[in-house]
């Protein structure tokens, strides 16, 4: 029986998310597989080298146990590895916070249904092909990074200063148990929305141009910029488009003025500004290789990418670099 290695970030997720690790592989044996590994590891740095040092022993299985930045640092691990990607079987064990992937993929959140899901996927080989972007600076020394799901600019942008940082650590299990996996993203959300309306009458407002696989695709001044790869669930929908769809997608949330800014965020969260866009300021762009954001600044400004901070300046480009088949539920 091929091998499976499960890596887990300890502290990801609520408190009750912290449990579910030590029964990942009793949950498998009794499934009957009774090759599986599992590693432990406290930092998103050790699961990425974790899942690098998986592939180049031979596994073509991993499972990533935690929210959205522990997936997208074993995704970098694989990628790391130099395994050609088609061979490679990833899969997203929810436990952590914004478990985004992990509901398109629709994986239960509860750990029993979860291992009995993977158990069947994995022999059957159930999976959904998703297009992987890459993320880089030219002007940055900061290593290029690699991602399925979203980033964003301008308010989007800011949420990881509030989620990711030491302090934050401590209480994304106590916000995860209290408002569920969603719970450190919209504290963090609310956070970046009140020092954006206070520091409002202070603040240089950028101007944006937008370009889309070498062309302008639109410019103005935005709230907040979001990208993501196709349909992220109903907590992200801006796009109806599966993971795989050989696209991508940059959403810009204009700026309205400020006294409009809370009513744009309420209808981007519920999902109701796709039905009225013009009203609320969003725009959207689609582009097959490349989008290129350019501020009329040479300011630093924040990335977020997949729920970490990437420290841009003069451009940020995103472009697709390849694909990946994502372990997913066979009843989808």
């Amino acid at each position: 029986m091929r091998r499976i290695d499960v890596i887990a970030t300890t502290m990801s997720g609520s408190i009750s998310d912290w449990k579910k690790v030590e029964r990942i592989i009793p949950l498998f044996k009794a499934y009957g597989y009774d090759n599986v590994r599992l590693c432990e590891v406290d930092s998103h740095s050790a699961a990425r080298e974790a899942a690098c040092v998986s592939l180049k022993d031979g596994n073509k299985i991993i499972i990533s146990a935690g929210g959205s930045g522990t997936f997208r640092a074993v995704l970098e691990g694989c990628i790391d590895s130099g395994v050609e990607m088609s061979e490679i079987r990833l899969g997203f064990l929810r436990k952590g916070s914004a478990d985004l992937i992990g509901k398109v993929l629709n994986m239960p959140d509860n750990i029993d249904r979860a291992i009995q899901v993977f158990a069947e996927a994995i022999a059957e080989d159930c999976h959904l092909a998703a297009d992987i972007l890459l993320a880089g600076c030219k002007s940055v020394s900061e290593k290029t990074r690699y991602f399925i799901g979203y980033s964003g600019a301008e308010l989007f942008g800011r949420i990881p200063f509030y989620t990711e940082n030491r302090h934050m650590k401590y209480y994304k299990g106590i916000l995860g148990q209290l408002f569920g996996d969603l719970g450190p993203f919209m504290t963090g959300m609310t956070l970046a929305l009140i020092e954006r309306i206070a520091k409002s009458p202070f603040i240089h407002k950028k101007h944006w141009q937008i370009i889309a696989d070498g062309r302008l695709a639109t410019h103005g001044f935005y709230h907040a910029i979001v990208i993501v790869n196709g349909y992220l669930g109903p907590d992200l929908p801006f796009s109806d488009r599966p993971l795989g769809s050989g696209e991508f997608y940059l959403f810009g949330i204009r700026d309205m003025g400020i006294l409009k800014l809370l009513g744009q965020v309420k209808h981007a969260k519920s999902g109701t500004i796709l039905k009225d866009p013009e009203r609320w300021g969003l725009e959207s762009v689609t582009a097959t290789n490349q989008i290129d954001l350019l501020p009329d600044t040479d300011d630093p400004f924040p990335v977020n990418i997949d729920g970490s901070t990437f420290v841009a300046e003069k451009c940020m480009t995103f472009k697709r670099a390849g694909i990946v088949s994502l372990i997913s539920n066979c009843r989808i």
